[in-house]
């Protein structure tokens, strides 16, 4: 009888320690704590959490979390937030909302840059997509990586002497332009190329790939559209008559190139010529970079005189033109679905947010001369910051040439997320520029 009652009392013991220990899940938590939780989130955040479950909808709902949440956006300056106690869940637009968000950050927020080696030689390269960086050019590997762990996810050699020119990626393969041959990495690190008849051509200067085919700018002037699936070169189209500087793709398979020459045509694979060349007015020069908005139908345009423009396809014109730089802007990103704001970048160091519609500069940022902190992480398979700066926007006025070049590094290449931007520098480090209200 004893051992039964031991044995028991045991077995009750083991089961209330079980229960001391097993974690609490957020579903336990009542109406008050979420309440305090949700009130450190932003409105962005906010509407997300509305659409997990039906009761944080009602949690947020009855205690207006969103309607205080707009206020507060309202009352930091910018018109565009819903300010009034009536605003609902369902009045949010959450795209448009994410937009404007994104922009107010831009604008407005702190500025907070992690910067890390990421190669060893040098890296003028980079892409973003879906939380993801790859990074590239300059040595014989590209790294993916994890913008939220800055985690290197994988790495892709040149196995052969070809220097790497150009990339791209998705979410099932890394496409680059290798010397005067393009490879196909898929995501589990298998390599292959264009069989020697399709995959080689004049020097290629710049690539841009969309699913499933991937356009090469060529030194002749020629663009050469390449099929994925099929590895064959399905079209030569002869764009400029000086070397392709470089690209841009739409959805539906239309493609943008800038010239040396400071033209820009509109080139379709089904035709053998382009179905538009647009040219600026005043010498601006060579076009260096080209970004095309699927949403608006706009293209942007920065070039080696430091001036960018704006096109209208539909028209096939331009609608503006400033230079927003002395020197040359190398690179000018906007989010996807973004109608108001882009960035550009180049070599005086400068990150500049531009109006879409008008082309004026509305903030302009550099590195803050004091770092925050710097931070070493052990597990090799991550990077280690090397220091955490300050942003600081700096002033219309002011000669960018007495700011300390340590302050503004060359940008050589950025991409733009959701209230952050990823430049490179053609040397060794990325940063990431975060932008929080």
């Amino acid at each position: 009888m004893s051992t039964v009652t031991e044995t028991g009392g045991e077995s009750s013991a083991r089961k209330m320690k079980r229960s001391r220990v097993s974690p609490t899940s957020i579903e336990s938590l009542d109406a008050d704590i979420l309440c305090i939780i949700f009130s450190f989130l932003d409105l962005f955040d906010l509407v997300h959490c509305t659409v997990v479950c039906n009761s944080w909808n009602a949690v947020i709902k009855r205690l207006k979390l969103l309607q205080a949440s707009c206020r507060k956006m309202h009352h930091l300056g910018s018109s565009d937030f819903p300010s009034s106690s009536s605003t609902s869940v369902a009045d949010i637009d959450v795209e448009d909302f994410a937009m404007k968000h994104h922009k107010l950050a831009l604008l407005r927020g702190r500025i907070q840059i992690e910067r890390w080696e990421a190669h060893s030689h040098r890296v003028s390269q980079c892409r973003m997509k879906k939380g993801l960086l790859l990074t590239g050019v300059g040595d014989k590997v590209m790294r993916l990586w994890s913008l939220k762990s800055y985690k290197c996810m994988e790495e892709y050699s040149l196995p052969d002497v070809s220097s790497l020119i150009d990339f791209d990626f998705d979410e099932s393969k890394i496409v680059g332009l290798v010397g005067t041959r393009i490879s196909i990495w898929r995501r589990n690190g298998q390599r292959s190329i264009f069989p020697s008849r399709e995959g080689t051509f004049p020097k290629g200067l710049c690539m841009r790939y969309i699913d499933p085919e991937a356009v090469v700018g060529c030194e002749d002037g020629t663009a050469r559209v390449f099929d994925m699936y099929s590895k064959t070169c399905s079209q030569i189209i002869r764009t400029h008559g000086g070397p392709i500087t470089c690209l841009s793709l739409s959805e539906n398979q239309k493609f943008l190139s800038g010239s040396s020459l400071g033209r820009v045509t509109v080139s379709d694979p089904m035709m053998d010529q382009p179905v538009a060349t647009l040219k600026s007015t005043i010498t601006a020069g060579g076009i260096q970079t080209i970004s095309f908005n699927q949403s608006t139908n706009l293209a942007f345009t920065g070039t080696t005189g430091g001036y960018v423009s704006c096109w209208d396809l539909r028209k096939m014109g331009r609608l503006w033109e400033k230079r927003v730089s002395p020197n040359v802007v190398y690179s000018i990103q906007q989010l996807q679905n973004d109608a108001s704001i882009m960035v550009a970048g180049g070599i005086d160091g400068v990150l500049r947010v531009i109006d879409q519609k008008s082309g004026r500069v509305l903030s302009r940022f550099i590195m803050d001369d004091k770092g925050l902190s710097t931070t070493l992480r052990s597990n090799n398979n991550q990077a280690a910051i090397e220091k955490r700066w300050r942003g600081k926007r700096v002033c219309q006025d002011i000669e960018i040439d007495k700011i300390e070049r340590k302050l503004r590094p060359q940008i050589s290449c950025l991409a733009v997320g959701m209230k952050k931007i990823v430049t490179a520098h053609n040397g060794k480090f990325i940063s990431v520029w975060k932008f929080n209200i």
